[in-house]
């Protein structure tokens, strides 16, 4: 075998001696996202309450739009769905626009499917004919249609049922089938599992979950409930007065928030605040890394269960370490189980703040009580205090 000929003997497949000069082009997915926003903007009575937002969805994808009311997430909805116009940006589906400032499709022909937290199911109509609602054509074919998604959502009994005849969650699972009906390219889902009881809306989600990713729809969630968007989303965008502030998987706006507001929207926070010097911000817990905030002061912001909580032990402190810091004494003010866990509200002996802890099982001291408290530095988030910020513009 020759220089020139193909050595196969660990799997390359080209001449060794033209291997230097060869470059690799892997291939590149130039499929459109199925749902495309570009700077859009909406503003009502002078305000922007949609703020030059972007953010795209592909087939088969969830995306929650979170965020808390009257940030703008149900007026971006609307503007998808194309019952609100734009004052600024560009819809996009499946690399087409359907919407600007000038033009815009109409709703019934953009290929979108809606659901809202009433239903919104026809009280006259049986379950399927409120599911065949929105389909034409051949009378055999759109039954089809029917009788596959009754199976889909586990109603095929219910068929020849009235609405008010199903619970909350069976006329949820109707309203899913109807708006999935016309095979959408795109599902908009406003606040879908609000009305539900607590038990019955997980099982609910999951379930609606595993339909829509059978029909391969593009999903545009919205809610205000961060379980919601953690449980349902592949990606989460977080929206705040009309902007949206981070997006991203849930892992990543859960332990990579981009500021205190974040923390704080996902779960109960402390927070601990000190003057920042040589990197570092000083605290009743100890120094903190303070990376990237140079001067003033730091917040440092740790979630109630990564917090330590030791025994009193006669008043003698944990040692100081490296990892958790310093120890603060802190007394009980009140302590609830909450099932799996204990949370203990301590307010801190040194300054009169008060903390949160959770305690995995049952401890339940009473008020009074003393413990010891540290934070453990992997735990903790540090950000530029409010008045850090105090006339820094974007």
């Amino acid at each position: 075998m020759t220089k020139t000929e193909l050595d196969r003997a660990d799997g390359d497949c080209y001449p060794r001696e033209s291997q230097s000069n060869f470059i690799r082009i892997e291939a590149m997915d130039t499929t459109p996202p199925r749902l495309e926003l570009k700077n859009i903007v909406r503003r009502l009575d002078g305000r922007a309450v949609v703020d030059d937002l972007s953010l795209s969805v592909a087939a088969g994808q969830v995306t929650c739009v979170l965020g808390p009311s009257g940030c703008g997430k149900s007026t971006t909805l609307r503007m998808v769905a194309g019952v609100e116009q734009l004052d600024g940006g560009e819809i996009w589906v499946d690399g087409k626009l359907i919407c600007d400032t000038k033009r815009s499709l109409p709703p019934e022909a953009r290929q979108i499917g809606l659901m809202f937290q009433d239903f919104a199911l026809f009280p006259h109509l049986k379950v399927g004919e409120n599911i065949r609602f929105g389909l034409s054509g051949d009378r055999k074919v759109s039954q089809a249609r029917v009788t596959e998604l009754l199976q889909r959502v586990g109603l095929e009994r219910f068929e020849h049922a009235y609405p008010h005849e199903l619970s909350g969650g069976e006329q949820q699972r109707v309203a899913l089938a109807r708006a999935l009906a016309p095979r959408p390219a795109i599902m908009l889902m406003d606040e879908p599992f609000s009305g539900l009881d607590n038990r019955l809306r997980d099982g609910i989600r999951d379930q609606t979950l595993e339909v829509l990713r059978g029909e391969d729809t593009a999903v545009l969630l919205v809610t205000h409930d961060p379980e919601e968007a953690m449980r349902m989303a592949d990606q989460i965008a977080l929206m705040r007065a009309g902007r949206i502030v981070q997006i991203g998987a849930p892992e990543t706006l859960y332990n990579a928030p981009v500021d205190l507001e974040t923390v704080a929207f996902f779960s109960d926070i402390n927070v601990v605040s000190g003057p920042v010097s040589d990197d570092a911000v000083d605290t009743a817990f100890g120094r903190f890394p303070a990376f990237g905030v140079s001067t003033g002061e730091a917040d440092v912001v740790i979630r109630p269960q990564h917090m330590r909580v030791d025994f009193y032990r006669d008043g003698n402190a944990p040692a100081d370490t490296q990892s958790n810091g310093k120890a603060v004494s802190a007394t009980i003010e009140r302590s609830r189980f909450m099932g799996g866990s204990s949370l203990l509200e301590l307010r801190l002996d040194v300054s009169g703040d008060v903390f949160k802890a959770k305690f995995p099982g049952v401890l339940l001291p009473p008020p009074g009580a003393k413990f010891w408290l540290t934070m453990p530095r992997a735990k903790c988030f540090v950000f530029p205090s409010a008045r850090s910020l105090q006339g820094v513009t974007a």
